[in-house]
């Protein structure tokens, strides 16, 4: 598609492509079938400095813009959705809140570990009974001298299983509602700290998916990630960004099925002629291409607004909401032109549609988005 690009995006582009169709793209259905965290291909993603892509080149990372974050994400999503989610979280969700509302030690200590990739990053929101409820959490932390003590659990978190640094909303004071949220950054091997059920997903199976659990999990205020009170406002400032990251998940899914989709309507034959010819398929392969560019472009609009520092909260919703029911439909056009090819775990298609329900779910499901891009306008 024709976008403005600078010489510099496309470049940094053609090498995640690069990397993700030679490093990736031959385990892809391996990690979904067992369920297993690409180790081998994070650890191939460090070498190449694609775990520091967003943080500050002071502490380690490669300072690239949003435009070129999502741009990699959306090329790492069109092979393997578990390895652009697992990346997406890390830097959208974990290493730029620390860079943007941790103190200078905090940064030199955490961030320079996670944009080195010494340490995965994860963001724990989520609990059993708090999910678009954002403020109905649970998990406390309770002043204990100058310590606070952190209890609660957390559910269905990317990253839960393997992350070294975890990013905690509790709250500090309950009465403020929610203005009593703060966040926490804890590591790994923090006592009171441990990792519960990995979940066994329908889709995105290659990323971890797992239940956290705090017991009188005791953390100096140094590890407080901004004033106690602010985190509401750094929750909504981090998903408003990481938004852009799932639409861009979702247009790299839907491209990678529209590959396999074109390839296999120019191979197939039927009646004497490859399925690409007949007219009903030419059309399902134009809608999908629409489809595709659309988002794409709204994915694109809301990264070139936040490198420009403005307010994104409508443009980021609206590019998730759309890109991630596009996917849905653009996965399902592409198992239709497969056939019956297209419902055999042999056919990659098989498991992008498996992968595509995801998208709807996490960073705020396509009802919040709807809510929020209404309240944006109403306000405007």
């Amino acid at each position: 598609m024709d976008f403005q690009f600078t010489e510099e995006q496309i470049m940094f582009r053609d090498m995640v492509r690069d990397f993700a169709r030679k490093e990736i793209t031959p385990i892809a259905a391996e990690i979904d079938q067992q369920a297993r965290f690409p180790h081998e291909i994070i650890e191939k993603m460090k070498e190449l400095g694609l775990l520091g892509m967003t943080a500050p080149e002071e502490f380690g990372g490669a300072a690239v813009d949003e435009l070129s974050h999502i741009l990699a994400i959306e090329e790492l999503g069109r092979v393997c959705s578990s390895t652009a989610i697992t990346v997406a979280v890390h830097h959208s969700v974990v290493q730029e809140p620390i860079a943007h509302f941790g103190t200078h030690e905090q940064k030199s200590k955490y961030l320079r570990a996670l944009a080195t990739g010494a340490s995965l990053g994860a963001f724990a929101l989520t609990e059993p009974d708090a999910g678009s409820d954002a403020a109905g959490i649970r998990t406390v932390a309770v002043r204990d001298g100058d310590d606070y003590i952190i209890n609660g659990t957390k559910n269905f978190i990317t990253n839960g299983g393997v992350a070294g640094i975890i990013l905690v909303a509790a709250y500090t004071d309950k009465s403020k509602g929610h203005k009593g949220i703060s966040f926490f950054i804890v590591e790994r091997d923090t006592p009171g700290f441990k990792v519960g059920k990995k979940e066994d997903k329908m889709g995105v199976r290659g990323s971890d998916t797992s239940q956290l659990i705090f017991e009188d999990c005791r953390i100096t205020p140094d590890n407080r990630l901004g004033q106690e009170g602010e985190g509401f406002k750094i929750m909504m400032q981090t998903l408003d960004g990481s938004r852009i990251g799932v639409a861009a998940q979702a247009v790299g899914l839907a491209r990678g099925a529209l590959d396999a989709a074109v390839h296999y309507s120019q191979e197939r034959m039927q009646f004497n002629k490859p399925l690409a010819q007949f007219q009903a398929i030419q059309f399902m392969l134009a809608d999908m291409a629409t489809e595709i560019d659309a988002a794409a472009l709204l994915a694109y609009r809301a990264a070139v607004l936040k490198d420009q520092g403005r307010k994104i909260s409508k443009e980021s919703a609206m590019a998730k909401l759309y890109a991630s029911e596009m996917v849905q439909r653009v996965t399902y056009k592409a198992i239709q032109i497969h056939g019956a090819y297209g419902y055999i775990k042999e056919y990659d298609v098989e498991r992008f549609y498996r992968d595509a329900r995801a998208t709807t779910i996490y960073e705020g499901t396509s009802e919040i988005q709807r809510l929020v891009v209404a309240r944006n306008i109403l306000r405007d």
